[in-house]
């Protein structure tokens, strides 16, 4: 909701205020202020001038040479704006004026003629462009005639306005409306409310004479006023009427739709100006649409309807969608002299269903999903009937043409003054409550501590005790609300195990170069099957579709963090960032189809993809390409970090390379995969190589254990032993690696491969690994025969087990 303070002031007191101050007050009592927006940067030396003369530049077919009288003197300007003419009111820029954005008006020669100032557009004055009615979009703004030539344009466009931008809770409708706030800020400030005119002065004709009111379904519309106005001529309407709408955020159109718009933002009142000869009968019915019934609204779109959906007829065809906007075929033009207004109570959930369904949402639909007040209904229909009087020379007809069934009453809720001190810790006294109440404009009687409330309706959010206890607190103010520390024993907050592993996982990572990245949890048709783990393709997953996604590619909840991550890596590469390493720890959505009203299962896992070059230092002619073993050596760090014995099994998967890919292991189940993404799926993402892993975290926290512990510094010297075995090519170097750690027993601390041969000097289908064996006892010095019999064992054993023989 967008609050002009220039309007508020027509209902209270604010002048001794600034908007920064009240929007600091107006947050501290409930209703957040998101910011304050000035209508227009201030400018000096802009009035209004009066065009005695306008003819053609002498020199320009585009330019006009304007005589201008702006009070004091009188100025030659050279003007390019299509609708300048003689006669006219308009906004002068005085030479030495400045405009929004310190544009400086000097005198100037155009053509080799002499202008002095400039006649303004509001886009000039600093108003935006999406506020200025399409009429005068392309030109200049006229005045009025009844301002007076020489007084400053500031106050007569509202540019000396400050508008409010409030963040409505729902339960805060009453706020969607000028006198809603005005009774808001008269409770925080103790002013009085000055409420607008209703006042109408009828014609001896009679409504009734014009229009029928029939409601098929109470329920959903206990309320249908229908005035009759006649003799109304279509004219833009008054300046200050189009300035409210302006600082509201509504672009004006003409008298008639703008007092409509003007007392739906006044009293949260949606209305309707039907033009009465455009319907086919004097008949008003209301009913339920038939089903795939159709109907043409403002909007220029033919709309389907259901039999969810109320519809306004002329007794046959709809002519509007109840409470949600008017149809095209009745919709007031510059030849409309007759109107039909309407003044309507919709029920919430008619009104919601019908947004939902059509997706049009507007203004009035706004205001009728919350609930309007049901004594402002006739009254807001009154004051459009004044305001149509006043600036459209209209007739109203006597009487209103009504159905109604509408509850009125107010609630009435108790407060006690013992209680309401209990639950705030406060000592207020019964008389301090009641001044609250007489600020809120609640009437009360008082029964010893107890006081009976009467809840007005525009206050639909109040009905028990509890909503009456807030509105003490807010008006006696959070601030004064006393303060204690909680009585007892306390305990320092700290982060769960499972936090404290997410945390630890992500320094990790980003210690070893990966960058974070949140990406989208919703994914399309293409993509939800993409880059899934082993384990969860022998599942056959079915994923989570979203009953109303926001667009075919955000339609499933995801089963991969990788296809998310290789859409960020491509939305990089296509914008010359080559070099990119990325993870995300992050949720996964697992369908329960066994009980389909359950949630999906939120399974933790992380992920990481790079691409590009992994190091490059220029000062040592040095470049590392990002490969399959810099990923495993990631995901083995991460692994030696959780203190996790890990394996890695070659293996091919859907989406992966085939030769190089591999699942990670844990206790011999799967619980991730490394490797390169498949050429074919980098082609389609215009990726050069790229590498991924994908570890299943929840299956790392089921066998973690968070045990803390240290080894102890060496105090006996090492033994290094090298070994090259001579194997066939299908043998696998770890393999190999984990049977030498196996055999060699304790005093075997540390296997590492450091060579693979293949080639001359080798018989066809061998290879040769070579492996270096540090030999450590922690107790003692190894002597050369124990390191020496732990060596041939170990050569023994892997002879036998893989068929091998070492090279010489």
């Amino acid at each position: 909701m967008l609050v002009s303070l220039n309007w508020l002031k027509n209902y209270v007191d604010i002048e001794n205020i600034s908007p920064e101050e009240l929007a600091e007050k107006i947050t501290k009592t409930g209703i957040e202020v998101d910011g304050i927006e000035y209508i227009a940067e201030k400018n000096q030396g802009v009035v209004v001038g009066n065009v005695e003369s306008c003819e053609k530049h002498p020199n320009a077919d585009k330019l006009n040479l304007c005589q201008v009288d702006v009070g004091d003197e009188k100025l030659q300007i050279i003007c390019g704006a299509p609708n300048v003419a003689q006669g006219q009111k308009v906004a002068v820029a005085k030479p030495g004026a400045v405009l929004p954005g310190n544009f400086k008006i000097k005198k100037v020669k155009l053509r080799g003629v002499e202008s002095n100032g400039m006649i303004c557009s509001l886009q000039e004055l600093g108003i935006e462009e999406k506020y200025v009615p399409k009429d005068i979009a392309e030109g200049i703004f006229v005045f009025p005639n009844d301002v007076s030539i020489g007084e400053s344009v500031d106050p007569l466009l509202n540019l000396n306005d400050a508008v409010l931008e409030f963040d409505l809770t729902p339960n805060r409708a009453d706020c969607l409306s000028m006198l809603g706030v005005a009774y808001e800020v008269a409770a925080i400030l103790d002013e009085e409310v000055s409420l607008p005119s209703e006042e109408v002065k009828t014609s001896e004709e009679k409504a009734k004479n014009y229009v029928s009111v029939e409601v098929a379904d109470p329920e959903l519309n206990p309320y249908y006023g229908a005035f009759v106005v006649k003799d109304v001529k279509i004219e833009p309407s008054p300046l200050w009427m189009r300035n409210a709408l302006m600082a509201a955020g509504i672009r004006p159109i003409n008298n008639v739709v703008d007092i409509t718009n003007y007392v739906l933002l006044e009293y949260g009142q949606p209305l309707h100006a039907f033009d009465y000869d455009l319907l086919n009968s004097g008949k008003i019915v209301v009913r339920r649409a038939e089903q795939n019934e159709k109907l043409t609204t403002l909007d220029k779109e033919e709309r389907s309807l259901s039999d969810d959906h109320l519809v306004i007829t002329d007794g046959k065809d709809p002519v509007a969608m109840a409470g949600v906007m008017g149809g095209a075929s009745t919709e007031i033009n510059n030849e409309t002299t007759t109107i039909l207004l309407e003044a309507a109570y919709f029920a919430p959930g008619s009104v919601r269903k019908a947004v939902k369904d059509t997706g049009l949402r507007s203004e009035s639909s706004t205001r009728f999903e919350k609930g309007v007040d049901p004594n402002r209904v006739k009254e807001a229909g009154l004051r459009a009937c004044h305001l149509l009087e006043k600036y459209a020379g209209a007739t109203v007809l006597d009487d209103v043409v009504s159905f109604d069934e509408l509850d009125r009453s107010e609630k009435v809720v108790e407060v006690s003054t013992a209680e309401i001190n209990k639950r705030l810790g406060t000592q207020i006294s019964t008389k301090e409550i009641g001044v609250i109440l007489s600020k809120l404009q609640f009437p009360f009687k008082l029964d010893n501590d107890q006081l009976i409330v009467t809840i007005p309706t525009r206050r639909g959010d109040i009905s028990i005790f509890e909503d009456m206890l807030e509105e003490v607190a807010r008006i006696y103010e959070y601030d004064n609300l006393p303060f204690t520390l909680p009585e007892g024993s306390s305990q320092a907050g700290g982060l769960t195990n499972r936090q404290q592993i997410k945390r630890d996982v992500k320094g990790y990572l980003q210690s070893a170069g990966l960058m974070e990245t949140i990406t989208y949890s919703l994914t399309s048709d293409e993509q939800v099957y993409k880059l899934l783990d082993p384990v969860q393709q022998e599942q056959n997953l079915t994923p989570v579709q979203l009953a109303m996604p926001m667009s075919e590619d955000h339609k499933y909840l995801r089963l991969s963090i990788l296809p998310g991550l290789l859409q960020t890596l491509a939305h990089n590469h296509a914008r010359n960032q080559m070099n990119l390493a990325y993870f995300e720890l992050g949720n996964v959505f697992i369908s329960n189809e066994a009980t389909p009203t359950k949630q999906p299962d939120e399974k933790l896992r992380v992920a990481g993809a790079v691409t590009g070059l992994w190091l490059s230092h220029q000062w040592q002619q040095e470049k590392k390409q990002a490969d399959f073993y810099l990923v495993k050596g990631i995901v083995e760090g991460l692994f030696d970090f959780l203190n996790i014995q890990v394996t890695f099994e070659q293996v091919k998967l859907q989406d992966m390379h085939p030769g190089r890919c591999a699942t990670i292991q844990v206790d011999n189940h799967v619980v991730g995969f490394i490797g390169q993404v498949h050429p074919k799926l980098e082609k389609s993402m215009d990726l050069k190589e790229t590498y991924v892993f994908d570890v299943d975290m929840e299956s790392v926290l089921a066998v973690y254990k968070n045990t803390p512990g240290y080894s102890q510094i060496p105090k006996y010297p090492s033994v290094s032993r090298d070994i090259a075995f001579i194997v066939d090519e299908n043998i696998r170097a770890g393999d190999i690696q984990q049977t030498i750690e196996e055999t060699g027993g304790p005093v075997v601390k540390n296997v590492q491969v450091f060579d693979v041969y293949k080639g001359e000097h080798l018989p066809e289908g061998k290879k040769s690994i070579a492996y270096s064996l540090l030999y450590q006892d922690p107790d003692k010095t190894l002597k050369d025969d124990e390191v020496e019999q732990s060596y041939q064992e170990i050569v023994r054993t892997v002879n036998n087990k893989f068929n091998a023989y070492v090279r010489s």
